[in-house]
């Protein structure tokens, strides 16, 4: 009989730690990692001759590389739109950076809510309209991280740097030491709040480096004595103290035991910076520019025991990631507005290749692209009508227009991009929403010009990121005083 009631518990322990297993294979916990303006070529992986990224690396050699992973767009706020929505940003409201993220779109952080996950933004966010140097988001601010679905935030509004001055759910608080490091140590908090609670997460990082002023902490900015450029020191040091994070994030999930149960997705916003001469390896183009080194980005995804490693040049962009983890997490279709350009692309996660349904589309400002597997159809003058046409896989440079030679797949997908672009200018105008247009008002402004930041302008004016702001202020009001005569 005691026999027999031992192998009856033994086996109730087998099934739930079973199920246990399940839930965490069925729900993982989502990191979503961004840097700021870090290019495709500043990863020791890639070859930069002098920087060195050991935990990086590492992450990519035990996860997912992507040899080809786009940002969506060139600069900082239309990637982010595209993370949090699935969509190319100017359907979002988000034309370029520093505009507000439309208030109708559906989220991933408010699809995840309703799946149960608990969900956290740390960092950089830019989405709320409010231009210049990061400052702490006001608790009400009408387009606050909160108000897309997340459930505890510690932002800043745009970038920001060592001893940042940031927002805990609208209360500013104060930190010392490299930005990358803090916000990681803070995510991790926030993770095992949400282990001890019993709850799967979101967590949102996404950094304030290495974007300017880049003020590297002495240990990072060591790195590179040989550099005489103290500004790309600096420069590269904050991407040090970015691998640094990494490592920390890497070996707090695994002293939390969650590795296993956790997806971290990680990339960066834009192309990398003129500054350094290798920040895109030898590719075209830098930081708001649609040829590759203005979107081609670090892409990495780890998930121990669910992904195999390996290295894949299947192209992905940042407006995959939604559609991946509706996919993932067997969420309903209608998480996602029915017009999204992202795919699911977790067919790699089982060593297959995914199928498109559609091209790859960009679009910023008159700039225009389409990326269709190994070729690439890009303008730089929408108006103008002049296109051109790169075989990615043969000239990754972008230096031989093929737009004469390959008539046919030319005149296809000029087709296609320009539905697309039909399509986007439908979708900025609201159609894609329930009421048929975009309700709230946008906004892209500098804070120094806005009324309900002036309470804190004399404790912003006394810090060195602010520097040259207060003369903007002075400026502003001056400007403000002679309109209202």
């Amino acid at each position: 009989m005691k026999k027999g009631i031992q192998t009856t518990l033994l086996g109730l322990l087998s099934c739930a730690v079973l199920a246990a297993s399940t839930a965490a294979a069925n729900r993982p916990n989502i990191v979503l990692v961004m840097a700021d303006d870090q290019g495709w070529g500043q990863v020791g992986y890639n070859g930069h001759p002098v920087l060195k990224t050991p935990n990086l690396d590492a992450m990519a050699a035990n996860g997912l590389r992507f040899n080809r992973f786009y940002a969506a767009g060139p600069v900082c706020s239309p990637t982010r739109a595209s993370v949090l929505t699935g969509r190319t940003h100017v359907r979002t409201g988000v034309p370029t950076h520093g505009h507000n993220l439309c208030l109708q779109e559906k989220t991933l952080p408010q699809a995840l809510k309703q799946a149960g996950y608990a969900t956290g933004h740390f960092g950089k966010w830019h989405l709320n309209g409010v231009r210049g140097p990061g400052v702490p988001i006001l608790g009400d601010d009408a387009n606050h991280p909160g108000r897309y679905g997340f459930d505890e935030w510690l932002s800043a509004s745009n970038f920001y740097d060592r001893d940042p001055l940031l927002s805990r759910n609208g209360k500013f608080e104060e930190f010392k030491g490299d930005s990358s490091v803090i916000v990681v140590a803070e995510a991790l908090k926030f993770m095992q709040r949400r282990k001890e609670a019993g709850s799967p997460f979101l967590t949102v990082i996404w950094y304030g480096s290495p974007h300017n002023p880049q003020r590297a902490v002495e240990q990072d900015l060591g790195k590179f004595p040989g550099i005489a450029n103290k500004t790309l020191a600096n420069h590269l040091g904050e991407i040090v103290g970015i691998d640094r994070s990494i490592g920390q994030l890497r070996k707090g999930l695994r002293d939390l035991g969650l590795q296993k149960d956790t997806l971290v997705w990680y990339c960066s916003d834009n192309g990398g910076l003129t500054i350094d001469p290798d920040a895109v390896g030898n590719l075209r183009g830098h930081k708001g520019s649609m040829f590759e080194g203005g979107i081609r980005v670090p892409g990495i995804i780890e998930w121990p025991g669910r992904i195999p490693s390996g290295v894949t040049d299947f192209p992905a962009s940042t407006m995959d990631i939604f559609p991946t983890i509706v996919d993932l997490l067997g969420l309903p279709e209608d998480a996602l507005l029915a017009v999204h350009d992202g795919e699911s692309i977790a067919e790699l996660f089982k060593g297959k290749t995914p199928g498109r349904t559609h091209g790859i589309p960009f679009r910023f400002t008159k700039n225009a692209a389409l990326i269709d597997g190994d070729y690439k159809l890009v303008t730089t003058n929408q108006g103008r009508e002049v296109w051109e046409l790169y075989n990615l896989k043969a000239d990754p440079g972008e230096t031989s227009d093929l737009s004469g030679k390959h008539p046919e797949r030319f005149t296809r997908m000029l087709a296609e991009a320009k539905a697309m672009l039909a399509s986007v200018d439908a979708s900025a105008a609201g159609r894609d929403y329930p009421e048929g247009r975009v309700v709230q008002p946008p906004r892209n402004a500098f804070w120094h010009t806005l009324e309900e930041y002036k309470p804190h302008f004399e404790r912003f004016f006394q810090r060195p990121e602010y520097a040259g702001q207060q003369k903007k202020a002075e400026a502003a009001a001056r400007k403000k005083k002679r309109t209202k005569k």
